[in-house]
């Protein structure tokens, strides 16, 4: 694939260094609220972006939504406050710091299975692929730990960090909050390379696509299509950053 646009942005962003400080707040806000939305709402939360905003910055708690649906939102919050602790301690990505993630994007919601691989095998509902035994989950994730290392410096950060959350979404390791998961991994990813966050979109058209690219490349390994769609996104946060501080 030819990430060329996206290394002319990348380009132009970090010329733009060291960013304004009072920008770079204003971004992370930004970014956290719609990040969490979106990878919330993909996974069927109900909370609008409006209503996750009031729910992350005021505290607030909206009527007739789900309590398990307000801990989504702040558990995703943290978890992103933990994977830039990752990035700027320049943190390896180890198992540990999977299940470290796992563990608060489900905790309050499921403690019992936060940061555990599953112990039971599952089916994913709208997909013919099935993820593979509970039985050898810890070699598959040893095995993508391995992959992740010995290509961190062979692909472009764009198709590793795609690829990694594909990889990850085919083991789909835990029993829930796999997608979620796997986008912060994703992101994670492109962190440590320098990259702002990129949002996989909600809306209906967006999700379907995300599914779709996800299912062909889980069936017919043609991987192109799901990393052309997080290529697209990463294109979208580089010029939202560029054009906040320029």
């Amino acid at each position: 694939m030819n990430f060329g646009k996206i290394d002319i942005l990348k380009n132009e962003l970090d010329k733009l260094r060291p960013l304004p400080a009072a920008a770079v707040r204003n971004l992370e806000q930004v970014y956290r609220v719609e990040w969490t939305y979106n990878s919330n709402a993909i996974e069927g939360n109900t909370l609008t972006l409006l209503e996750t905003k009031l729910v992350l910055e005021e505290g607030l708690t909206i009527g007739g939504k789900k309590l398990s649906e307000h801990f989504e939102v702040v558990n995703h919050s943290e978890a992103i406050n933990y994977v830039q602790d990752v990035v700027n301690r320049n943190m390896e990505l180890t198992e540990y710091v999977i299940k470290s993630i796992h563990h608060l994007v489900l905790k309050n919601i499921d403690d019992e299975n936060a940061g555990r691989y599953r112990m039971i095998n599952v089916l994913i509902s709208g997909s013919e692929h099935i993820p593979p035994n509970f039985s050898v989950l810890a070699e598959k994730m040893e095995q993508l730990i391995q992959w992740y290392d010995e290509h961190k410096d062979k692909l472009h950060p764009v198709e590793l960090a795609a690829e990694f959350q594909f990889r990850f979404v085919y083991i789909h390791p835990f029993s829930d909050g796999n997608g979620r998961t796997a986008r912060l991994l994703m992101n994670l990813i492109l962190m440590k390379y320098g990259f702002p966050p990129a949002i996989v979109k909600a809306a209906n058209d967006a999700r379907l696509r995300y599914y779709e690219t996800l299912e062909l490349a889980s069936m017919g390994e043609n991987l192109k299509p799901f990393v052309q769609l997080i290529a697209e996104c990463v294109e979208d946060s580089l010029k939202k950053y560029i054009g906040a501080v320029k």
